[in-house]
């Protein structure tokens, strides 16, 4: 794989200036997240007139130094601009107060990430996510999901549904073309997936391979939809490559699954899968890749979250490059015979036959 990628093009003072944006980045963001929560964004898309701090602080029963100082960084960040003495949110203000793609990832960064990030250059040189510590004593976020504080657990669930919540109803014709009757759903979380297929088609059962954490929140959600008799659950631990993968499926689907593991583990994920398909089995795999993105914004995120994996989740996982999966599956011995693009917010599907 020959990565090209950035430039060095810019100035040296735009250079220096970046570095500064870089260096107080975390003390910024603080900044913008109290300007979303205080309500001072709100106020100001009601007021787009504009308006001057005294009433500010007075609407929303704060002290005058408190919005003073919050608005002056929220210049520098371009959430707010001031003519006249009075304030006005910007555009991008207006997305980190109003777009909820933005507010999912701030609140994930905030609640789950913030403070376990002081840890990453240890994560990166023991290959263990040391700023899992900041929630508790495990190997893994997946061990201790059930057990996250309730605000980090919501943060950490609405980040992973949003991604897939877009993509599911797009990807339902899809899956369904040659009308499967049985899939395996490995890594199916709470459910989402396979009460998306229940829903979808009448005749599909669906088993979901997952921890016992996972599937008691799936089993509460199946049963609230009444879809008890068509989704099963098996407990598994994905990661004792002993254990074999249930066979005799039409689909094997993997959805923001993968790119919760090492390469090494993918690698004995895909044989297990390949070992329980038939000739006329397929495996589907859904993931968001850095290169495959078609705005910055979107590469950008995708970087970022690599760094959750490294120093939150399991401290050897990340969001691939779609050259990293390609050659797993080749390795593997599965044939991918057609990629899908542009699913959803971010998502490409790999679809995989035996030879």
């Amino acid at each position: 794989m020959a990565l090209n990628y950035g430039s060095d093009k810019k100035s040296a003072l735009q250079a220096k200036y970046d570095a500064q944006k870089i260096a107080f980045a975390p003390i910024m963001f603080q900044a913008s997240l109290a300007l979303r929560e205080l309500g001072i964004l709100e106020l100001l898309i009601d007021f787009p007139e504009g308006l001057i701090i005294p009433d500010i602080a007075k609407k929303l029963k704060l002290s005058v130094y408190g919005v003073k100082v919050l608005l002056e960084a929220g210049l520098s960040l371009e959430l707010v601009s001031v003519e006249d003495d009075k304030f006005r949110i910007t555009k991008t203000g207006w997305f980190i107060q109003c777009d909820e793609l933005t507010r999912v990832n701030m609140d994930f960064t905030n609640d789950v990430n913030y403070l376990g990030m002081y840890s990453l250059t240890e994560s990166i040189q023991t290959g263990k996510p040391a700023g899992l510590k900041v929630f508790g004593d495990w190997d893994t976020v997946y061990e201790g999901l059930s057990q996250l504080p309730p605000k980090a657990q919501l943060s950490w669930f609405a980040f992973d549904h949003f991604y897939s919540d877009y993509a599911f109803p797009e990807l339902m014709p899809v899956i369904f073309q040659n009308n499967p009757k049985r899939i395996l759903d490995i890594g199916g979380n709470t459910g989402k997936f396979a009460l998306k297929c229940a829903t979808f088609n009448e005749q599909v059962t669906v088993t979901i391979l997952d921890l016992p954490g996972q599937l008691a929140k799936a089993k509460e959600n199946i049963k609230a939809a009444g879809f008890q008799n068509r989704i099963n659950l098996v407990p598994l631990n994905l990661l004792d490559h002993s254990q074999p993968f249930p066979k005799d499926y039409d689909i094997i689907w993997m959805s923001q699954f993968l790119d919760c593991f090492s390469q090494e583990d993918i690698g004995e994920l895909l044989r297990r899968s390949k070992e329980a398909m038939n000739k006329n089995s397929e495996l589907f795999i859904l993931e968001t890749y850095w290169d495959k993105q078609k705005y910055e914004a979107s590469t950008y995120s995708l970087h970022a979250t690599s760094l959750y994996f490294t120093n939150i989740a399991n401290g050897c996982s990340q969001m691939y490059h779609a050259d990293d999966m390609r050659n797993l599956i080749k390795h593997s011995g599965l044939l991918l015979t057609e990629e899908v693009d542009n699913i959803g917010v971010s998502h490409t599907l790999f679809k995989c036959k035996l030879p």
